[in-house]
């Protein structure tokens, strides 16, 4: 299988290994969506988001190497103080909606430091399954859809 020319990258430029451990939370599939703040995308980005479903995506950290390859499945918005249930259980948080805030502000606080995080600000959600795992050669492994099902 051939990797996807579109790229998903998680975290940022010296997050610690955040971006490192949501990738692997993809592969071991409890990370199931992202989100991203609506105020950072301009008309043109947020138009590609909308219209990506179904696009197989490179998962890699912030900089890396692509790690697995996922395909978006649903794209939609919500507000941050009122998450819909499918973000906060994708991003492997249960029903936990105050820990699901708290991660994220702290992505806030990288992105836009000084700023407060309103209840009000919109998040881009972008659902997604595992469709392949990329190997030490860099060649993607597709697999089984039992494994997809069970782990995506």
């Amino acid at each position: 299988m051939d990797l996807p020319t579109r790229r998903m990258e998680f975290g940022w430029p010296g997050d610690g290994g955040v971006g490192a451990g949501l990738v692997q939370q993809v592969i071991d599939g409890t990370k199931t969506a992202t989100c991203g703040f609506r105020s950072l995308y301009d008309e043109e980005e947020l138009a590609d988001v909308h219209e990506g479903v179904g696009d197989l995506c490179g998962a890699s950290e912030c900089g890396g190497p692509v790690r697995c390859v996922i395909r978006v499945t649903e794209v939609f918005e919500t507000s941050f103080g009122d998450p819909d249930p499918r973000l906060v259980r994708g991003e492997g948080d249960g029903e936990d909606v105050a820990r699901f805030q708290a991660d994220h502000r702290v992505a806030w606080r990288a992105e836009r430091p000084g700023e407060p995080l309103l209840d009000d600000e919109l998040l881009v959600v972008e659902l997604f399954e595992l469709v392949a795992v990329v190997d030490g050669s860099g060649d993607a492994v597709r697999r089984s859809a039992d494994d997809v099902g069970a782990n995506g």
